[in-house]
């Protein structure tokens, strides 16, 4: 363990006001971490894919519907490049303060206090508020995700209750639901949870192929879809796509969590295959599933297939699994900041450490359940979530820190990275904002009708 972690693992940054940047010496914040259960490339990829493929990638044919086949394509690719290139910024801006305050690692709100205290003086007003801000959007963001997981569990298990048994509102579903909840998220470990995330995974890409069977069967004249929408639904497309394609909570928790971190950021790495791979699924879903089921596909297309065919029937099945094992990877997020960070500090007997948390994780499922009651409609709440959270956490952060990162290093010829950064802090401002005032009208919309 480095000089600058104490006996209890936790990192403990310099005391000096100036920040060192002389980044030149052989320190390598990877060689010094000290992981417990350190989940290997495989295990590693399997979360990637799991985290990155939820129930989003199920509701792209209804964001292609307020977008339009050709702008759904073209959108959804330069949305999931920024997301990508935003997550690479993101990543290496905290090696690089890493190696700078010769520390093994620093989480998300902890770089930003640093990049900001390192950065332009005019942005140095806001460090006593980085740490809680960014912590608060993550486990709000995170916690977001778990209740539009209980509702799409609760949609789907419903269809075939419905089918087979009793016709059953769905909010008594998410009552059954509560239990199973409680189990899967009782599981604290990354490495316990990351067998289950390969299973998930398999279950996905059968129930992905059974799906394009349903939706490739008889399709009608593509010339019936719109190539381009009005403008004003495309705030709706962009918060759906961004919830879609970001997890940027997971994604820094399963980097934290590697045995080899380098090769998450590689060119040929874990991240951009990972992202490739989930890029071709959504625009190959998006795509053909607006033309099969045009303006009247729903926030899960799982809702769109037929629900009296036993195919149709397993698939639903295979989803509510895989969506039931994202909970707990989701939620790891909103666990590891909110009892990790602040709640766990305050309880002194660390022998009463594991109960106490698995009563906080508890109440995280009732709360989970009791906003999934209160907006049960999937559509909506994904753009919100997406528009809201993401905006921030996925463009407007990491563009601001590497500008703070940069500040005293430079920006390179003709202060080219700035002028990028630049540009993402307005397109994920305005994106944002736009997205988050439609978002909110459909939700005002669909309680009022």
């Amino acid at each position: 363990m480095h000089d600058n972690d104490n006996k209890n693992g936790t990192i403990v940054y310099p005391t000096s006001a100036k920040a060192k940047l002389d980044t030149n010496d052989d320190y390598d914040p990877h060689m010094h971490r000290n992981v417990k259960n350190p989940t290997n490339n495989w295990q590693t990829f399997a979360h990637f894919l799991k985290a990155s493929i939820g129930t989003g990638v199920l509701a792209m044919p209804s964001a292609f519907a307020h977008a339009g086949y050709i702008n759904g394509v073209i959108l959804t690719i330069l949305i999931g490049s920024l997301a990508l290139y935003c997550l690479h910024i993101l990543i290496n801006s905290m090696y690089e303060l890493c190696k700078r305050e010769r520390v093994p690692y620093v989480s998300f709100s902890d770089a930003m206090k640093l990049g900001l205290q390192q950065g332009p003086p005019a942005l140095r007003c806001l460090v006593p508020i980085a740490t809680p801000f960014v912590d608060g959007f993550l486990a709000f963001y995170h916690f977001g995700i778990c209740c539009v997981y209980v509702v799409f569990i609760a949609e789907s298990i419903k269809q075939l209750v419905d089918e087979h048994l009793v016709v059953w509102d769905a909010r008594i579903h998410m009552c059954l639901l509560i239990v199973p909840l409680l189990l899967i998220y009782s599981i604290r470990n990354l490495k316990v949870l990351a067998p289950f995330s390969s299973g998930a995974n398999l279950l996905l890409f059968v129930g992905f192929g059974m799906v394009l069977y349903y939706i490739f069967d008889d399709l009608p004249p593509l010339s019936e879809r719109e190539p381009f929408v009005e403008v004003s639904k495309l705030p709706t497309f962009f918060g759906t796509v961004l919830f879609a394609l970001e997890a940027v909570g997971v994604i820094l928790a399963i980097e934290e969590n590697m045995a080899t971190p380098r090769a998450y950021v590689q060119p040929c790495g874990i991240m951009n295959w990972g992202m490739s791979i989930v890029l071709f699924l959504y625009v190959l879903l998006g795509f053909f599933g607006y033309w099969k089921y045009g303006p009247e596909a729903l926030g899960s297309v799982t809702l769109n297939i037929p629900q009296e065919k036993i195919m149709a029937q397993v698939v639903k099945i295979f989803f509510a699994i895989t969506t039931y094992i994202s909970y707990a990877l989701q939620g790891y997020v909103t666990a590891n900041i909110v009892w990790g960070k602040y709640l766990s500090k305050r309880i002194k007997d660390t022998s009463k450490h594991t109960l106490f948390e698995l009563l906080f994780r508890a109440c995280i499922v009732l709360l989970t359940f009791a906003c999934a009651v209160a907006i049960p409609d999937l559509s909506v709440f994904l753009s919100l979530v997406g528009s809201f959270c993401l905006s921030i956490l996925g463009l407007i952060f990491p563009a601001l820190l590497q500008i703070c990162v940069q500040y005293e290093t430079g920006y390179g010829r003709f202060n080219f990275r700035l002028w990028c950064n630049l540009l993402l802090l307005l397109f994920g401002f305005f994106g944002g904002i736009v997205g988050t005032y439609v978002s909110i009208v459909d939700i005002i919309n669909a309680f009022s009708n």
